[in-house]
Formats: C-alpha cells, structure tokens, sequence
C-alpha cells in the first residue's frame, strides 16, 4: 500500500512540476534556516553540559546597587574566599582561582620566549576537584599543592616543548615574566566537549603570593572587587541554593564599609548556576573570554526560524487547496473504487511527504551555504560536521515529519472530504471557507514580511545614525599601542614617544590611559564638599598628558591643560560639572574635589564626549595624570595623530613605528590599534542584528513572493477563456493586469495596515535602549509599503501580462 502511496505521489509530482517547485524551495529555505538557527541554539546550550554533579555548581558574583543604579562584577572580594570555605553551610566544596595576562613565559631548556600567552591561572587544590580533567601526565592531587607548580594542558605542552613526549615535559621549568619561575608538574588533556574553562596553564595559588600578583591574592579589604578574582561553590543539593544566598549575603551586610552605610550603597552576592556561564547576563564570562551567548538572540533566531517554515507551510497550504478542483476528478473516481476518507489523507500526506524530503535534501546544502555566509554571525566553535550528531539528524527528521502534517493535513482534509457524485458531474466549487483561508494566509505572509522589511530598514538606520554621530572627540585618523604593561618604566615610554615624533607622517603623539571611548574604563568615588553642600559620586577616571586633549580634539570649556608633573590635577568634564551644581565652567575652576590630604583642584572643565557606546548616557568624568605612582602608572599607552590625506602611506608609517618600538621593547610584540575600530566594536551586536535583519527579510520576501507567484499562475490559469473574452470585448492590457492583480493587492494592502504598528510598536520599545536615537520617520512606513507593493506587481506582472498578450482564440477554441 505504502508503495503504492509513493507511485502515485512521484507522478502527482511529475505532473504539476511547477508548483511542486514552489513548495519545494519555499520548504527548503524554511528548513535550512532552521537547521543552522537548531545548530546555533544546540551549540550555545550545550556547554559545559559534560561535568559531573553540574547543576550543583554555582559562580558567586557580586552587584552593587546605589541612588545611581546598578553594577554588576562576574569577581568578588578576595576575603570572601576564605569566608565561604570556612563558615558558609550548604556547600561541600569551593575553589577559587585567578586569572592573568603574563606579557611573556620562557621556556628555560630552549631559552625561547613565548610573548602574550593567553588563559593563564593562578588556582587553588581544589579546582581539579571541581572540573573533570583527564591527566595525561602527573597526579591530581600533588599538581599544584605548593608554590612554584605549573599543570599545562596538552596543545600548550606541545607548543612549548614540541618533539617531547609528556612524562619528559613533567619537571621542566617554565619562567613568567623573567620573575616566576614554575615546574611543570602535569599535563592535562584539553576538553573535547564545547566548554568556557579553556585555560591553557594552571599554576598553584601559591605561587601567584610570590609574584606582582601578590597585592591582589592577599587582599584583605572587603570592599575590593576584581573581575579577575572568582569563586566556585558545588552545593550539597539543589534545594541548598536559597540558604547559601543568605549566608553570603550576611557576609555582604557584616562586612560592608562605614562608607556604604553613610551613603546607602547595598552589595549583595548572586549565585549563577554553572549552565548559566555561557550566557554571562549581567555579568560576563571571563576577563579573556571575547565572546558571551546571548539568549535574547537566540530566542530571537527561533522566532525568525518559525517564521520562515511557517511561511514556506502557507504556500503549501494555499497552493494545494487551490488546486483542489484540479484533483477532484481523481478523488472522485479514487472514492467510487473504494478508497476510504483516511486512505486518501494518508496518500495526500505521502506526497507531502515526500516534497518535504526533497526540501529536506535540498536545505543541508543551502544550510552548509548559510554557514558561510553568516560567518561573521556564528561562534567559531560551530562547524558543518556538527549534522553528523544523533540529536541533530533526530531533529532534522522530526522537524521534516511535523512539517508534513503542519502543511499537508489541512490539504489532505480539504481534497479527501469530495463528494463523488458532486465532482464527477462538476458541480464542485471552491468554498467560501478554502478561499477564505488563503486570503488570510496571504495577509499572514505579507504581515510578517513587511514586518521583517520595516524592522530591517529601522535597524539599520539607527545603526548609520550611531556609526555616524559625533562621539565628542576625534576619531579617524588616530592609533594607539599599548607598552607592555609588565614594563612600569614610564622612561621608556617616554623614550619611544620621543622616537615617534621623529616620523613625519605623525602629526601629534601623546602619552596616556585608554582611548576616550574603550571598553577598559577605571572608575573611583569621589567627595566634593562646599559648606554644607556634599555631593559623592562614582566618577570614571581618564589617563593622559598635556597632549592628549588636543590629540583628540576635546574642547577646554575653561581652565588649561594638564601639566607634566607629579602634583594632582582634574580636569573634570561638563556633566560632571553640572552634577557639583556649578552654572558655568569658569565657576569650577579652583573649586577642590576630595578630602583632606587627598583633596584635587579642578584646573579645567573639558566638553564632554561618549565614553562608550552611544546607547549610553555620558558619565560625570576627570581627566588625569598619572605621573606620580610608584608602581604601575595608568600612562602605558602610546597615542598617534596620522596624516589624515595620506592614508595610502599609512602601512609605512606603521613599519616604522613597529621599528621604534623593537628599538625599546625588544622582546615584546607590537600591536596598533585604529580608534575608529574600536569605537566600531560598540555595535558589533547591533551590525548582526542587521545582518540577521537583512537575511530573515530577504528571506521571507522570496518565501511570500513565491507564493505569490504560484497563486497568480493558478488564477490566471483558471481565468484564460474570461480573459479571452473581455480582450476580444476591447480591455487593454493595463486593464486585464488590474483586474487580475486587484484582489492580491488588496490583501497585501490589508497586511501593510496591520504590520505597520506591529512594527512601529516592536522599533519603538527597541529604540527606547538607546540614550542617542534617531527619530522613527514616517517615511521608512511608506518607503517599505510601496516597496512591497511595487515588487509584487513586478512579480504578479510577469504572468498576467503574459497571459493577456496571449492570442484570444487560442483560449476560446476550445470552448
């Protein structure tokens, strides 16, 4: 029976080759979308899923609240760590560790350096209680139990001791940053399953007390918070979560400053769940972490996915119910033989069937040519061979099988449900029910289309308007290098500086912090008192010398430059100014900020500027030296003015200042960074969200507009004699094409009416994230509703211009 099912759906294929096509590519681009949107989701909800006792696991983080709002620190306090493990009850381990960026490691036996190494820790004996590491060499429990110790995962091993079999690395010395020397003591394979904790180089906790990492692992102040200090806990049961909250924040409350307390400043502690890392939230990931899922995306991308297949779905639907009177004779005749209602709804699905599998085929391919094309969009981890994975096939087929019924049931009803005697002696019409339907099917369409084209077009004007902005400062034309921040020789950086000025396409140079917009920022509290005005308030900190400003373009509202020198200065920027309550620049200047000894005149008020992405508020701010610190100065950043019009010699001005720089820092790698390209990484999310934008419209246009055309051809089919007879009548062409162009217009009219605040509402609320926004011009509204009247037009023309150039004889010969 199933074969026979199979015959006659191959030849009820063969036969209507055209609109078989229709559904077959709508389906396809519906299920290929879907596939690598199922890939993404898996591959982002799959990490850290293989550790044992996994939902037991929980990061603690810490948030601040205050009349100004809230901050969030994926670190804590270092005095916490102790605290946990001795008195917090609910918990049957903990570990902490700490991340590090050494500028360089050496191998002693080759005496060849390795600059930058990245995933560096200092950890504590427990954290390989914690996490299943497979030891290749070495033993768990000795491998960083005292100071001086070192375990390397396998592809760092190889990288540092090549040619070496591991039981030989085991004893060799690795030395950091010329100071810290270490003995590898194990070699550990790396995770084959898809992970956050990829560090490369565990060294015992120990060890870091005896490097400049010493000040921070022996903490004592409650009050210091370092994203680079974390702490992981594993419970002794899922129902201990609220209890250990209360403890922690117990510590919170005994341990917080008189400070805090004066002003009604509140931290608490949080505890994220282990599968919660991957998303980061609030929080991020780890300091070296550069990418963070988001779910709010994903949700997203499954909604665009759903879309799509339902898109594809409704051609289905709409196609097949038309062409219902076509096959009504074959039901006819299929039920006079014998055939029962549920052997034709199951012939009916067979075909369906089988169009979804070869739609199914059709979109891997399409699927692996997604995969290139958002490559930009999709984390590196996520490769093609991931449709090999059981979970993955088994959910390529069910999604195919619930596809079959979601857009062959309806069909199969609809055909199944003639009456013999009504179709063999043509009395059978379509019903006022089908016809309805498809119009709102077609409206369906087009509101989701036009929702998809006002969205992308909102979008990506607000992204112009952001790349476009002026940020307050200068940013073309200007690079910046950061000297090795193990090096705190601010002579050598003078040095270099002096060096670069040599070069003549280097218009101006300077020594400071980060640039003016980064996503490194330095922050403190400060007091301001006049009488019995007192304003305290958390300022961000910016690094520079008398140069800076001018490099950058900020504007001197009043008051002068910075000078050179060890004395404290602030030049504080206009928000900040109005937030003291002084009406105008010149008012602030000789006013001091701070207390006591520690007390700063303010010698300048700058215009203020971005300091980080436009969707941002502008932050009260003073601009710094940093001259004066005895350890490490916030000045290590080496700051250059191009020649804007000669941008083609760039490359050689680069050359020579990477020459200048090994003149200096012989050892280190030289690194230049453009400011326009940083600023640009504000909205990397939002220039995917474009990209996804344009994809899912684009898409989901070519799904509609295939259905469209479809049921064109179907009408204008039907339609020939009467065609034939209002020409011979004398209706020109333009009036045949209105005539059978009205209806669907109609319904796509119907559909921009009720897209339009659809889309409005959805921008809108989207839009309000933005501190800086463009407006929500009326004009994108009527650009993208006659866009998509216009295209449909274009493509209804196509067959119904067509079919009325035909010869009207030829339509009515048969008559």
């Amino acid at each position: 029976m199933i074969r026979n099912y199979i015959k006659i759906a191959f030849r009820n294929i063969r036969k209507n080759k055209l609109f078989s096509f229709i559904n077959v590519i709508s389906l396809a681009i519906g299920l290929s979308a879907s596939f690598v949107i199922g890939l993404m989701v898996y591959y982002d909800f799959t990490f850290d899923k293989f550790h044992k006792d996994g939902n037991l696991i929980y990061r603690i983080t810490t948030q601040y609240s205050s009349a100004e709002g809230k901050s969030y620190n994926y670190g804590v306090s270092v005095p916490l760590i102790a605290e946990v493990k001795q008195s917090v009850t609910g918990i049957q381990l903990a570990t902490s560790f700490f991340t590090i960026e050494p500028s360089k490691v050496m191998n002693t036996s080759f005496s060849k350096p390795f600059n930058n190494p990245e995933k560096v820790i200092y950890a504590d004996t427990n954290f390989f209680k914690f996490l299943d590491y497979d030891f290749l060499a070495g033993n768990a429990i000795t491998a960083i139990d005292a100071p001086n110790k070192v375990v390397l995962t396998e592809s760092r091993a190889k990288k540092y001791f090549p040619n070496k079999s591991y039981n030989d690395i085991i004893g060799e010395t690795l030395v950091y940053d010329d100071s810290v020397s270490t003995k590898v003591t194990a070699i550990v394979a790396n995770f084959k399953e898809r992970t956050d904790f990829s560090f490369e180089e565990i060294i015992s906790v120990e060890t870091g007390k005896q490097s400049y990492m010493k000040d921070q692992i022996l903490d004592e102040n409650w009050n210091s918070t370092s994203s680079s200090t974390q702490l992981f806990i594993k419970l002794n049961s899922e129902k201990s979560v609220s209890a250990v909250k209360t403890q922690l924040n117990e510590l919170a409350k005994k341990n917080a400053s008189e400070y805090s307390i004066k002003y009604n400043e509140h931290r608490t502690f949080s505890l994220q769940p282990l599968n919660e890392l991957h998303f980061g939230g609030n929080y991020g990931v780890f300091d070296f972490s550069e990418y963070k899922a988001d779910k709010t995306i994903l949700y997203s991308l499954l909604c665009i996915a759903a879309f799509l297949l339902l898109l594809g779905c409704i051609n289905f639907i709409n196609l097949n119910t038309a062409q219902a009177t076509q096959r009504s004779k074959e039901i006819g005749i299929r039920k006079t033989l014998g055939s029962s209602k549920k052997q034709l709804v199951f012939q009916f699905l067979w075909e369906t069937f089988l169009l979804n599998l070869f739609a199914g085929i059709l979109s891997i391919g399409l699927a692996a040519l997604l995969l290139k094309v958002f490559a930009g969009f999709i984390p590196e981890g996520l490769h093609f061979s991931l449709f090999a994975n059981p979970l993955i096939i088994g959910f390529a087929v069910l999604l195919i099988i619930i596809i079959t019924f979601l857009s062959g049931f309806y069909p199969a009803l609809v055909l199944s449900s003639f009456k013999p005697v009504s179709v063999l002696k043509n009395r059978i019409f379509s019903t006022n029910s089908n016809i309805s339907l498809r119009k709102g099917l077609i409206v369906f369409q087009f509101i989701i289309a036009q929702v998809f084209i006002i969205a992308t077009v909102a979008v990506g004007k607000q992204i112009h308007f952001l790349m476009e902005k002026d940020m307050g400062f200068k940013t073309n034309a200007i690079t910046y290098i950061r000297t090795p921040w193990m090096d705190s020789s601010i002579q050598k950086r003078q040095l270099l500086l002096e060096k670069l000025k040599t070069i003549p396409q280097i218009e101006k140079v300077s020594l400071g912090g980060s640039p003016p917009a980064s996503f490194n920022t330095h922050a403190t509290n400060i007091l301001y008192l006049d009488g019995k005005k007192e304003i305290r308030r958390n300022i961000e900190l910016l690094y520079g010398d008398e140069n800076y400003l001018k490099l950058y373009n900020i504007k001197l509202l009043a008051g002068r430059e910075l000078l050179n020198d060890t004395i404290h200065e602030y030049i504080i920027n206009d928000t900040y100014r109005k937030i003291l309550g002084f009406k105008t620049p010149q008012e602030a200047i000789n006013k001091m900020v701070g207390e006591g000894k520690d007390a700063v005149p303010i010698v300048g008020v700058m215009a203020d500027f971005n300091q980080r992405s436009l969707k941002l508020n502008i932050e009260p701010m003073a601009f710094i030296g940093d001259w004066n610190r005895k350890g490490y100065s916030q000045l290590n950043t080496i700051h250059l003015q191009l020649n804007e019009t000669d941008s083609k010699n760039w490359s050689t001005v680069i050359a020579e200042a990477e020459d200048a720089w090994k003149t200096i820092y012989p050892e280190s790698e030289f690194e230049i960074n453009f400011v326009d390209k940083t600023v640009a990484k504000f909205y990397e999310k939002e220039s995917s969200m474009t990209k996804l934008l344009n994809w899912a419209t684009g898409l989901s246009v070519l799904i509609s507009c295939l259905g469209l055309l479809g049921l064109v051809i179907y009408t204008t089919e039907r339609r020939v004699k009467e065609i034939g007879i209002r020409k011979i009548l004398g209706a020109s062409l333009v009036q045949l094409n209105i005539l059978l162009c009205k209806d669907f217009l109609i319904l796509i009219g119907i559909a921009f009416l009720i897209a339009t605040p659809i889309a409005w509402y959805g921008v809108h609320n989207w839009l309000k994230g933005y501190a800086n926004r463009t407006s929500l011009s009326w004009w994108i509204f009527v650009i993208c509703g006659l866009g998509i009247v216009l295209l449909a037009i274009v493509i209804m023309s196509i067959k119904t211009l067509s079919t009325a150039r035909a010869n009207p004889v030829k339509s009515l010969r048969n008559e």
